[in-house]
């Protein structure tokens, strides 16, 4: 492996530690929840779930779980 690439992969690693670089502006994923699968986005600084819980309430444990996950990496919602 050459120098140039060793180098890039430091600071790769050292970018993953700094999580205040990263902000997410949108993403779609499968939340593998213990009953069922749901389908999680998040766009425009909101989060939006499949979730019974979540079409009541507008947060569920599938978004607070992400949000705790990605702490610093999504705008600031309610303090978990």
């Amino acid at each position: 492996m050459d120098s140039g690439m060793i180098g890039k992969i430091e600071k790769a690693k050292r970018y993953a530690e700094e999580r205040n670089r990263f902000r997410f502006n949108r993403f779609d994923l499968t939340f593998h929840g213990d009953n069922n699968d749901h389908h999680v986005t998040f766009e425009n600084e909101k989060f939006l779930c499949d979730c019974e819980f979540f079409i009541t309430h507008q947060r569920c444990g599938h978004t607070m779980a992400l949000e705790i996950l990605l702490k610093d990496m999504i705008p600031a919602t309610v303090e978990v």
